[in-house]
């Protein structure tokens, strides 16, 4: 194979011509702005000055400094000394709103503390808000809201007569399964709450919550329907789990045995009266 002999300077020039090049960069630059021929001066302080060349790359602006996070175990242990001082239910809900230990609350609408009657004599808590619950403030206002309604209703129960709340009152971003650690940090408050509302009956909705209130590693399907005793650190408040509304939409086959969980609750709450 033959090799092409190199180009000599005037055939690249020829080509650099041809190419649109028409002038040649010297070694220093050149402010054309002060070329007499083109007629303009600037004047001397207003020609850009250019850094000595140090033979180092410059270094990027560093960007504005973010607010810290708060470690995990410092936030848990803030939590804990905020829920614990928390005299009522609107007082819990105010430290909350000023609380800033769980990222959560960066990316949330708003809060999403509780719906119901706060008087009731029982208490759902879920696992934390949706979309809809994060624009309305409320929990369960969604589709799963609306079954939860049709819950309620069945055993004689409505919004003035229950008492409703989440593990989480932040809404994760993209309904994503909220940490261990966020868990933890809300924990305290979700704990202080039951305690201020202090129900007959407390229902645990979906796996999240009751694994989290009730202690225990079972999953849903073997932990529903058994009623395990709840203690609040003044009295203790029997406790039953069964499938969260969201759950029931997407397998409606598990409604049976969610009906026969509503109907022990309701002869539970006829026992307590």
């Amino acid at each position: 194979m033959m090799l092409e002999p190199a180009p000599t300077v005037a055939q690249l020039l020829a080509f650099y011509l041809e190419a649109g090049v028409d002038c040649a960069l010297m070694d220093e630059p050149a402010n054309r702005l002060l070329d007499e021929e083109i007629g303009l001066h600037v004047p001397a302080q207003e020609a850009p000055k250019r850094a000595p060349l140090t033979g180092m790359p410059t270094t990027a602006p560093r960007p504005a400094p973010t607010k810290t996070e708060v470690p995990p175990d410092v936030a848990v242990a803030a939590a804990r000394e905020a829920a614990r001082t928390a005299p009522t239910l609107e007082a819990l809900r105010g430290m909350l709103e000023s609380f800033d230990g769980c990222a959560l609350k960066n990316t949330a609408t708003r809060l999403v503390f509780a719906d119901g009657n706060p008087q009731a004599r029982i208490m759902f808590v879920g696992e934390a808000p949706g979309r809809d619950e994060d624009i309305e403030g409320l929990p369960f206002v969604g589709r799963s809201g609306k079954l939860l309604n049709l819950m309620l209703k069945a055993i004689g129960l409505d919004r003035t007569t229950a008492y409703i709340a989440n593990v989480i009152p932040w809404r994760p971003p993209g309904n994503r399964t909220p940490t261990p650690q966020e868990t933890q940090i809300c924990l305290p408050f979700i704990q202080r709450q039951i305690e201020l509302v202090n129900p007959d009956i407390l229902v645990t909705l979906g796996n999240p919550s009751t694994q989290t209130l009730l202690q225990t590693r079972d999953g849903i399907m073997k932990s529903r329907g058994r009623w395990v005793d709840y203690d609040t650190g003044t009295r203790k408040i029997k406790a039953l789990a069964t499938f969260h509304p969201a759950y029931l939409l997407r397998s409606p086959s598990y409604k049976r045995l969610t009906w026969i969980d509503l109907r022990a609750i309701a002869k539970a709450l006829e026992a307590v009266k």
